[in-house]
This record gives structure tokens, C-alpha cells and sequence, in this order.
């Protein structure tokens, strides 16, 4: 009589397969990508370009209060829009639990100036105590120097 030995461990693999992990991370990069542009909590509005902006972290916390006007004279609260009647209303409703009564202006350049300095009125008869408008810095190009010892 003779006895079977099966040498199935000597068959054993040690080599790692790496693409179920790379599908998994082909597939979560793409959910990001496609989620990402709707996590932005920011309404589009191209912002006046100035030389020397003042720096406001406190505007792009979570918590903060900010207040956009669009090139077509559209007026929101965040994200939700809101008419300039119901700003001041909307705006004393955001800050009541808060101890800083700041608000940021997110202004289009080439949004209407009185619709402008009519939602800063509306937001100040809000008891607001700080408003600030927020820019960018404008790009500058600069030249690169010329050759020395020209031909």
C-alpha cells in the first residue's frame, strides 16, 4: 500500500497582487475628482483685482458670513439667494449666536456699484460691526532683464 503526500505548500505564492489595490484607488481618485467642485461653498464671482490686498483668513473659515453679488445684481447669503429687502433680516439671523459681528463682501468687478453699496447699508443696519470686501492680488508680469552687452 502505498500513502499520497500532497506537497501543495511548496506551491505556495508569495507574491503580492497589487491590482484589486490599484482599481480601489483608480476608482476613489475618481470620486474625488467628481465630488470635490461640490464641496466649494462659494458662489462663482470674478473678484476685483487690487496691488496690495489685505490679508483675512477669517474669511475662508467654515463659520464665516459671507455675502456675494453677482455681475447680474443677484445677492446671496452663502450659498442661498436671497433679496436685498431680506438681507438685513437673513444677516441678523446668521450672527445671533455669534461674538464677532464680521461679515465678508464677495463682490463681482463688474457688478453694479448701488447694488454693491446697498447690500453693505442692508448688512450694516444688520448690527454688523466689521465688513470686509474681499479681493485678489493682482498678477504682475514682470520682464525678464535684458541681455547685457547687446550685439
Amino acid at each position: 500500500m502505498a500513502i499520497n503526500k500532497r506537497d501543495e505548500g511548496k506551491k505556495v505564492n508569495s507574491n503580492i497582487n497589487v491590482t484589486p489595490m490599484v482599481d480601489v484607488m483608480l476608482v476613489l481618485l475618481i470620486i474625488f475628482m467628481v465630488i470635490t467642485p461640490m464641496l466649494q461653498n462659494k458662489v462663482n464671482v470674478d473678484l476685483a483685482k487690487t496691488d496690495n490686498p489685505t490679508a483675512m483668513p477669517d474669511a475662508d473659515k467654515e463659520d464665516s458670513v459671507v455675502v456675494a453679488i453677482t455681475r447680474d445684481s443677484r445677492i446671496f447669503l452663502g450659498q442661498n439667494q436671497v433679496s436685498q429687502a431680506d438681507l438685513s433680516s437673513k444677516v441678523r439671523d446668521a450672527l445671533e449666536n455669534k461674538t464677532s459681528k464680521q461679515i465678508f463682501i464677495r463682490a463681482d468687478t463688474r457688478a453694479k456699484y448701488g447694488t454693491v453699496t446697498d447690500a453693505i447699508d442692508e448688512v450694516r443696519t444688520a448690527g454688523v460691526d466689521e465688513v470686509g470686501l474681499l479681493t485678489e492680488q493682482r498678477q504682475t508680469l514682470t520682464k525678464p532683464p535684458a541681455a547685457a552687452g547687446g550685439q
